[in-house]
């Protein structure tokens, strides 16, 4: 099976507000389908990357007052002027602070064939002030077999359907790991490291483009960043970085 990414890159003309989206849009990233708007400071933690032209490319986390956590696929190969942070908003089109790029860390371990490791640390050039619109979230230390979790974004609503300027949300359940692989073809279990986490929603339900490098939220904590998946809400599992095993990466990192 082909990666996600050549997936929408040859397979997917997206449009939002009516227009036709800027190339930054075409990177692989995951999408919330079959979700729900958020309400005003329901995900503080939430960032919206994007460009210097201002196009949303991926999501992220607020985890202190100088750092996003994202996905390494989401800034590899980006530069610290053409990656932006905004936070305290809901909404794509309008409010939050912008906040420029100082330094971008991706994981040494990061494979763009096989996605291993995909975690990767903004830091920002200024400091992220803290209000009831933006608050850092915690980091999940320990491993999550199941359970119930969020996730949040402002990726495509559907294959042939445009980004939201709402966030969406969506509550899902987290699932073991062989259960994750055994949903998947051979080729794609194999991607499903143990360093990983996944989570499996219903039929037209799941992550889909512009919500990776997104949290996925149990118990008040960061516990997974999403990775890949099968587009769109097809009803295959979707796969995360799992935070807890990179807890220690991070923490030597976001300095």
């Amino acid at each position: 099976m082909f990666r996600l990414s050549v997936l929408l890159i040859l397979g997917l003309a997206v449009s939002v507000f009516g227009k036709n989206l800027s190339p930054e849009y075409t990177e692989w990233a995951g999408r919330i389908v079959g979700g729900q708007n958020a309400g005003t400071n329901q995900f503080p933690h939430q960032v919206s990357l994007r460009s210097a032209g201002n196009a949303h490319f991926c999501g992220g986390s607020v985890i202190s007052s100088r750092y996003v956590l994202t996905a390494a696929h989401c800034t590899i190969g980006r530069t610290t002027g053409n990656t932006v942070s905004v936070v305290g908003t809901i909404f794509l089109n309008s409010g939050g602070i912008a906040h420029q790029t100082l330094r971008i860390v991706n994981h040494g371990g990061y494979n763009a064939n096989t996605l291993a490791n995909d975690v990767s640390l903004v830091q920002t050039a200024s400091v992220i002030g803290m209000s009831a619109a933006v608050q850092s979230i915690a980091l999940g230390g320990n491993f999550i077999n199941t359970g119930g979790a969020t996730a949040s974004g402002w990726g495509q609503l559907g294959a042939n359907i445009g980004i939201p300027n709402h966030l969406q949300f969506l509550n899902t359940n987290i699932i073991t790991l062989a259960a994750c692989r055994a949903a998947h073809t051979a080729a794609n279990a194999a991607r499903v490291f143990d360093n990983t986490m996944c989570s499996h929603s219903p039929n037209g339900q799941g992550m889909c483009m512009g919500d990776s490098g997104g949290p996925l939220v149990h118990g008040g904590a960061v516990h997974g960043i999403v990775s890949w998946g099968i587009p769109c809400g097809l009803g295959f599992p979707d796969v995360f970085a799992r935070v807890s095993s990179h807890t220690q990466w991070i923490l030597n990192n976001a300095v």
